[in-house]
């Protein structure tokens, strides 16, 4: 496992730069997935579970801040990295 995988820069456009709201939450996934595949090994670290929590909230804020700017944006994020969309009530 690389330290610093390379972030999913075909998700990304190029006019985008890092401190985009995509490219935040495309690294945040890849961060989620490697600490995922850590605690599958590791059951019981627990300050690692805290500090998956801890991105998983973040990410979950990122996702809500773009789904109010920019829905299509949003959606189209959601379809590449496959992952679920926010809840809705």
């Amino acid at each position: 496992m690389q330290k610093n995988a390379p972030i999913r820069s075909s998700l990304i456009l190029e006019e985008r730069k890092e401190g985009s709201v995509e490219s935040q939450i495309c690294h945040s996934t890849d961060r989620i997935l490697r600490l995922t595949r850590h605690l599958e090994l590791h059951r019981r670290d627990y300050s690692s579970q805290r500090g998956l929590w801890q991105i998983l909230g973040k990410r979950k804020r990122l996702l809500v801040y773009l789904s109010k700017r920019d829905i299509l944006r949003y959606d189209d994020l959601i379809g590449q990295l496959s992952i679920r969309g926010l809840k809705t009530r």
